[in-house]
């Protein structure tokens, strides 16, 4: 007899992410010897606070907002002034010319790359993703019935290793996957970086006689340090999709709001937000939360507060080098990649539980022989790990 449920969707309900069984595992051991002898470093939750404009905008936007408007639904692709609203300011920043009709309102990062996946995904296809990466791309990308082809890591420094793309970019590749800042390196793609790849798509394109997307994956944006710029991918190549979510820029993740960009330069710019609409549509994504549409509109032009991420950053990684540490120094983004003290990265990571460290192994994100740190976390937790760290290290 057949399996009676999806055996596919029962393994991705019932295997948490290791991230996920890590932060389970920290908080029963809170539970046992105390919050404060806990360093969990697991977990990409930011530990600052949402700024005071977004409890403003909540507050002004429910006081000024005709209640059945602002919690009935919006239309499928978003409120259209949030969306005009958005654009402008993303026009401002960037010096683009997009038009609210060029977004697509999401619940948060997770939902605008689905989305994406869904509506270019057709049988056969492959998508591309840079080792380190993200690891639910996997499981996102072949939920839409394509597969994810990973290039090795440049370890010395996490750019991208263009020999290994160069073999693994085919004719059945439909879109490549950017992640800048990165999660876990902390990396930000170079604009020669960036260059050199959209040099190589739009060559790749001529020989295979099909357009192939460069999806940019972009949480992390706004987190970028010592006043790098984080290259926006549309204004280099123009088969570019925006993946965007305010989780981290404003501390929203349990809010779930981001959006979609496909610049009206995309290949049949009507066809692939149609498939795009089409794509929320199948995936039950009626219309992103709308009081948090109209929240992020009124604090698009706002900055975010990275001051936190930054000196935890700075902590963290000169305590590691301290400690006899290797490590990429991080520009953006709120995670430090080190390489573990052993070549098994698991083992490495089991053997820090002992001290009640809580981190992340490498080969999760594609990358054996190293772990994540994500530290945003309280800055007192950081110090008081430092000499765990080194206790650690004597291990070793």
């Amino acid at each position: 007899m057949a399996d009676f449920v999806n055996t596919k969707m029962y393994e991705l309900g019932t295997k948490k992410s290791t991230i996920r069984t890590i932060f389970e595992f920290g908080r029963k051991r809170a539970s046992e010897v105390g919050e404060e002898n806990i360093y969990d470093f697991s977990l990409g939750n930011p530990n600052v606070p949402a700024p005071d404009f977004i409890k403003n905008a909540i507050i002004d936007t429910v006081n000024e907002m005709d209640p059945v408007a602002l919690h009935g639904y919006t239309i499928a692709p978003g409120d259209p002034v949030a969306r005009d609203t958005i654009a402008g300011s993303l026009n401002k920043r960037f010096g683009t010319h997009f038009a609210g009709k060029n977004l697509f309102m999401t619940a948060g990062a997770a939902a605008a790359i689905t989305i994406t996946f869904k509506a270019l995904a057709e049988e056969g296809d492959s998508f591309i993703a840079f080792a380190p990466y993200f690891p639910e791309y996997k499981c996102f990308v072949e939920s839409v019935g394509a597969r994810l082809d990973v290039v090795p890591a440049r370890c010395e420094d996490f750019q991208i290793d263009f020999d290994s793309f160069e073999k693994i970019i085919s004719k059945s590749t439909k879109a490549v996957i950017v992640n800048s800042p990165n999660n876990p390196s902390g990396v930000i793609y170079s604009e020669e970086t960036i260059n050199t790849l959209t040099d190589m798509l739009r060559e790749k394109e001529k020989e295979y006689g099909h357009p192939i997307f460069l999806i940019s994956d972009e949480p992390y944006r706004e987190i970028a340090y010592d006043g790098i710029k984080v290259p926006y991918l549309t204004k280099y190549y123009d088969n570019t999709i925006v993946c965007y979510s305010y989780s981290k820029s404003f501390s929203l993740p349990g809010e779930r709001i981001g959006y979609i960009v496909v610049p009206d330069e995309a290949a049949d710019f009507e066809k692939v937000y149609g498939a795009i609409a089409g794509a929320g549509r199948v995936l039950t994504h009626v219309n992103a939360p709308s009081l948090f549409q109209r929240v992020v509109a009124r604090c698009a032009d706002f900055p975010s507060d990275i001051s936190t991420y930054e000196k935890n950053g700075k902590l963290l990684y000169n305590g590691l080098i301290e400690a006899g540490f290797t490590c990429v120094k991080p520009q953006g983004a709120f995670y430090l990649f080190p390489r573990a003290l052993e070549e098994d990265d698991a083992k490495f990571c089991e053997q820090a539980k002992q001290f009640d460290l809580l981190l992340v192994p490498g080969k999760d994100f594609g990358c054996p022989g190293y772990f994540r740190a994500a530290y945003c976390i309280k800055t007192e937790t950081i110090e008081r790990s430092l000499p765990i760290f080194k206790k650690l290290a004597a291990l070793y």
